[in-house]
């Protein structure tokens, strides 16, 4: 069973870990912390068969990390993680529904999907934060699968310009070879907005990017979470030193 017991020094109130679901319970946890963040939170139109949970189709096939509080046994924070494998027998990954991911074809027997990231907002510290990542780590090694995709969301709050700003940005330090562009299905309208904003890089992304991952192309618009999506796509032959000391151990 995945484990990584969290650093009390770090959160001394807390005691956390993080393991993969082993339960339909655990999976329901999670999908209830998703609906909170995403439909009650963020305003995301989320049709579910269950008030109150976010869940669809791709949720029965992939594995649930979850970090737990283990003083109260509630999921404060949680990643879908779709094995190549499960890709595979279901016929799709998430992203390739936003996005023609052709370029990508060879990497898919060893590509694993992340997504529907989220934390509940009491528990939005590094430590949450460094559990989830840890949990990640753990799960590539020792399944040896070499690369880690995911689609990070920026919200459309202002219009799209925050996110056409940010995509300006990455395009300058962090922008995957051509051979590894993939390509929105339903793209943002980059030329419309103001590209020129002096954003910040949001922490999801920030975290891929310190990892060594990079952006394969333009953001998708999503108009049910109303978010721009950047495919954001780490070789773990290409982790960055710093990041592989701390997570894979």
């Amino acid at each position: 069973m995945l484990q990584v017991q969290s650093n009390p020094a770090k959160a001394p109130r807390r005691q956390l870990s993080v393991a993969l679901a082993r339960s339909e319970d655990h999976v329901r946890a999670a999908q209830a912390l998703r609906y909170r963040i995403f439909a009650e939170e963020m305003g995301a139109r989320i049709v579910t068969r269950e008030l109150g949970l976010d869940q669809d189709l791709f949720d029965a096939w992939c594995d649930h990390l979850l970090v737990i509080d283990d003083q109260t046994g509630d999921v404060v924070g949680t990643y879908r993680i779709l094995a190549p494998h499960q890709a595979q027998k279901l016929g799709s990954y998430y992203s390739d529904t936003e996005f023609d991911l052709t370029r990508l074809q060879h990497l898919r027997p060893q590509l694993v999907e992340i997504g529907r990231s989220c934390v509940h907002p009491d528990y939005r510290t590094g430590a949450t934060i460094t559990l989830l990542w840890s949990g990640l780590a753990a799960y590539m090694r020792e399944r040896n699968y070499n690369y880690l995709a995911g689609c990070a969301s920026v919200s459309l709050v202002d219009g799209g310009h925050t996110a056409a700003s940010l995509y300006r940005k990455l395009t300058e330090t962090a922008l995957a070879p051509v051979e590894y562009r993939v390509f929105p299905r339903c793209p943002l309208p980059l030329q419309a907005l103001d590209q020129k904003l002096d954003t910040e890089v949001p922490a999801l992304i920030k975290g891929y990017l310190r990892a060594g991952a990079q952006v394969c192309g333009m953001p998708a618009w999503d108009p049910d979470f109303n978010t721009a999506d950047f495919f954001m796509l780490l070789s773990m032959n290409n982790v960055d030193q710093r990041y592989a000391r701390h997570f894979l151990r």
